[in-house]
C-alpha cells in the first residue's frame, strides 16, 4: 500500500461501494455512478483488485441534507448526499485538488475548526469550510 492510501485509511473511518452506496441511497448502481460523474461525491480506487469507494461520510440521513434547515428525524427517511459536499468539492477541484487529495483534506483534523472539514459541512459550516479551500487556490 503507498503512502497515500496508508493516509486515507488513517483519516476515513469507514468505505463504501458502489453498490453500497446504492443500496444506502434507495437508488441503481447506474444513478450512483451518475451521480459521481456529476462529481455531487468523489471517491478512489483502493484495495487488490482495485475497486471504486466513496467516504460514508459523504451520505447523510435525509433529515440531515440540509443541516441548516434540521427536520425530526425518521427512521423511514433515505439517505442523501450531502448538500454541501459539491461546491466544496468545485472550489477543491479548481484549487488544483485530485480527488484523493480533496479526500485527505476534507478528512484532515484541524485544531482550529475543530475537527474536520467534512464535520463541519455535515454540520452546516459550509460557507466557512468553502472559504478555506478557496484559500488553497
Amino acid at each position: 500500500m503507498n503512502d497515500s492510501a496508508e493516509t486515507l485509511d488513517r483519516l476515513v473511518d469507514e468505505w463504501l461501494t458502489v453498490p453500497d452506496v446504492a443500496e444506502r441511497l434507495g437508488l441503481d448502481a447506474s444513478k450512483v455512478r451518475r451521480i459521481v460523474q456529476e462529481r455531487r461525491i468523489i471517491g478512489v480506487r483502493r484495495g487488490d483488485p482495485r475497486i471504486f469507494v466513496v467516504p460514508a461520510a459523504f451520505l447523510v440521513p435525509g433529515h440531515l441534507a440540509n443541516p441548516a434547515q434540521p427536520t425530526a428525524p425518521h427512521a423511514d427517511q433515505p439517505w442523501t448526499v450531502l448538500a454541501s459536499l459539491q461546491g466544496t468539492l468545485t472550489v477543491l477541484t479548481d484549487a488544483g485538488f485530485s480527488d484523493e487529495a480533496a479526500i485527505e483534506w476534507l478528512f484532515t483534523p484541524d485544531d482550529s475548526l475543530p475537527g474536520t472539514p467534512i464535520e463541519a459541512l455535515r454540520t452546516g459550516r459550509k460557507t466557512e469550510i468553502r472559504r478555506r479551500a478557496a484559500a488553497e487556490l
